[in-house]
């Protein structure tokens, strides 16, 4: 990713990029839920290290697919760039290769829509070979169609003998060849990886497998370390974690092996999920998911959707769940006056309420706790090593003695 920073000439200190962003509020969408998505869209720009300065929205049935928003919407999007020296405008959705053009015929500045967004952090925050292979596949996957539009000059590699094609061939039509060419090495180079990292998965043994799965920023990172007392990386930032890492863990002479998987996030990139697939093979291969949620987002509901979605997508819907419902020292609720007749919504709910409504409603296991105060970490490690050792006594019924 482009560093996305400029330097004041009257300082030395470089300046965030200036952002608009944008969104489309479809019909039956509620204003609030708007703003939670702008907010999640603010914050993969803060990731990668862009500022908002000011939101746009229209209301639509669907996004325009010409334009993505109106005509007069997009004249108050130039206009406010033009006269406030903004850098880049932000589109919460995927744009078109067709909607990309016009937009950047009217507008003065750069234009990033939300999976070139996502794929721009995941490529700073790639670290292995592995990660970044995978992300470079995604990214050359989401150029190819927009080549004629995002005119990057890729390094040629271009002799005077075996070169396909004339003198005259466009250099339209080589750059999407060097492109299908990479991204046929890229699969192969997977393929030999995928081997590798398999070779290594049926060398652990038969030891349980336990994954952490949830939303990004939902502390799976935080409690990894916790339970593994390891030092995987954890930030406040969204996608800290993009490697897969497994920690062997041993509970009262009980042992398994704990995998971090990176997170999920609404209108994931398809082109992530699929180049991802292969890293959440510890998914696919674990016995038990631990799910961990974010007790104090106000949406923590649609976000356990979009993870029980993107496991049916990758082919680990049916595999048993424990339910992890962290950060209960961040959860607030507005309490409601005792004349106050209304129903209750979600936002006047108490922890208390919601762990009771939760325990009772789900069909898997759950708990609630902090894994930053640590806040009753102690059932959770008990209740975890109960699951684990019933998976265990499942797989060597004559072994049980030890446990």
């Amino acid at each position: 990713m482009e560093e996305n920073r400029h330097t004041n000439p009257d300082s030395s200190t470089p300046e965030l990029l200036r952002a608009v962003l944008v969104a489309v509020v479809r019909d039956g969408q509620e204003p609030r839920q708007t703003e939670e998505f702008l907010d999640e869209l603010e914050f993969l720009a803060e990731t990668a290290d862009i500022r908002s300065v000011r939101r746009f929205t229209q209301r639509l049935p669907q996004p325009s697919s010409r334009i993505y928003v109106g005509p007069g919407k997009l004249e108050e999007i130039a206009a406010f760039c033009s006269d406030n020296a903004i850098d880049v405008a932000i589109f919460d959705d995927e744009l078109s290769p067709s909607q990309t053009r016009n937009i950047e015929k009217a507008l003065p500045c750069r234009i990033l829509d939300r999976t070139r967004l996502i794929l721009d952090i995941f490529m700073s925050r790639a670290q292995t070979a592995y990660a970044k292979t995978q992300v470079q596949l995604a990214n050359y996957e989401y150029m190819l169609p927009r080549l004629s539009g995002l005119w990057t000059h890729l390094e040629r590699q271009r002799g005077g003998t075996g070169t396909r094609g004339g003198a005259g061939e466009r250099e339209i039509e080589t750059d999407r060849r060097i492109i299908r060419n990479r991204i046929a090495k890229l699969k192969e180079d997977l393929k030999k990886i995928d081997r590798q990292m398999a070779v290594q998965r049926s060398n652990r043994g038969q030891l349980v497998r336990v994954a952490l799965v949830g939303y990004t920023n939902v502390g799976k990172s935080t409690l990894m370390n916790l339970i593994s007392k390891s030092e995987v990386f954890a930030e406040n930032k969204l996608f800290a974690t993009l490697d897969t890492t497994v920690r062997k863990v041993v509970f009262d002479n009980l042992p398994f092996l704990l995998s971090d998987t990176v997170g999920f996030i609404r209108k994931l990139p398809t082109e992530l999920i699929e180049s991802f697939k292969s890293t959440l093979d510890e998914v696919r291969e674990a016995d038990l998911l631990l799910h961990v949620v974010d007790i104090s987002h106000p949406r923590f509901e649609e976000q356990i959707a979009v993870v029980k979605q993107t496991l049916q997508e990758i082919g680990a819907g049916s595999k048993p769940v424990f339910l992890v419902f962290n950060k209960i020292d961040a959860y607030t609720y507005v309490r409601k006056d005792d004349d106050d007749l209304t129903p209750a919504t979600r936002e006047n709910l108490s922890l208390d309420d919601l762990r009771r409504s939760w325990m009772a409603q789900t069909e898997s296991p759950c708990i609630f706790l902090s894994a930053r105060t640590r806040a009753n970490i102690e059932k959770f490690r008990s209740d975890l090593y109960g699951m684990v050792r019933e998976i265990h006594a499942g797989r060597y019924p004559f072994n049980n003695f030890l446990y």
